[in-house]
């Protein structure tokens, strides 16, 4: 086992769903084995217009035979291990590359940054999973004193070389929720997409929620088109069926309600969720039609 790139692009010609699967052609097959039950970050090319970098990762489950594509491959990743970055991670960081073992041995990048699979260091892949889920979630301070005992331990310094410990991270629910809620209110723009509206409390946080459309419990993944931002309250009535969506995004009342005119005035004028621009980011079928059809009271 080992860890990978995979360099994917929203307008990538194959078929790509990261946080379900990753087409290739045989050249690359090799390579893609051995990071078979190990993790993967994804890169969008440099190239592409306001590129994300280094976006997210994903364990691969399993490396299969594309059923539908000749001489094609499938990468399958393990369901629930996809994860977003909070904070994409450029390229280049302070002036330095990120990947260092795309350097060759004059200092220079190798002709390996051209590859759409290859191998990546435990050093690289630390580093690379350390700016992505940001300072706020590699460790808890060893600084602050125990209030408890008065002690505390001695600052350790960073080990680059820690690979596990990254992993465990990417499993770790409360830094997931953390990376899904950045992502999300980072596509709604900190916006409640059922009332519109965009409050901000005196610390400058934003007064919305990350909301799953199909629950995590029921195996929903943490991706943004499984995500919605909703004020408090809309959450809450999200969640308990008081609302629900449409194929077309129309924004549903429940008739269970026990004051259907009152939710009915919190609904922004439109009458639909004000979705992302981007067309990514929108809630997926799919997931609109699990929570229509499981959480949703008729």
């Amino acid at each position: 086992m080992a860890f990978g790139i995979f360099i994917h692009r929203t307008d990538s010609i194959y078929d790509d769903v990261p946080s379900e699967q990753y087409q290739f052609p045989k050249q690359y097959l090799t390579r893609a084995q051995r990071c078979e039950g190990d993790w993967i970050v994804y890169l969008e090319p440099s190239k592409v217009k306001e590129s994300k970098g280094y976006f997210a990762v994903a364990k691969v489950q399993k490396i299969i035979s594309d059923p539908r594509n000749d001489g094609m491959y499938l990468a399958v990743m393990q369901p629930g291990t996809y994860l977003d970055f909070g904070d994409p991670v450029p390229f280049r960081h302070d002036g330095d590359l990120v990947e260092q073992g795309l350097l060759n041995k004059l200092g220079n990048i190798s002709g390996r940054a051209q590859a759409a699979v290859r191998p990546l260091s435990p050093q690289d892949f630390s580093r690379i999973i350390q700016l992505g889920l940001g300072k706020d979630t590699v460790l808890p301070r060893v600084d602050q004193v125990d209030e408890a005992s008065g002690f505390h331990d001695a600052p350790e310094p960073f080990i680059h070389d820690a690979p596990r410990v990254r992993v465990s991270q990417l499993t770790n629910r409360a830094v997931r929720d953390r990376a899904f809620r950045k992502n999300v209110l980072r596509a709604y723009g900190e916006r409640c997409a059922i009332t519109g509206l965009r409050l901000i409390n005196g610390g400058g946080r934003a007064e919305v929620e990350a909301a799953h459309i199909k629950p995590v419990e029921q195996n929903g993944p943490d991706i943004i088109s499984n995500g919605i931002a909703l004020s408090g309250t809309a959450h809450w009535m999200f969640d308990r069926g008081m609302v629900g969506l449409a194929e077309d995004l129309t924004i549903l009342v429940s008739r269970q309600s026990n004051d259907h005119r009152a939710v009915e005035t919190m609904i922004n004028e439109t009458g639909k969720l004000l979705a992302p621009d981007r067309l990514a980011h929108r809630p997926r079928a799919e997931f609109v039609t699990w929570h229509r059809e499981n959480t949703f009271k008729r």
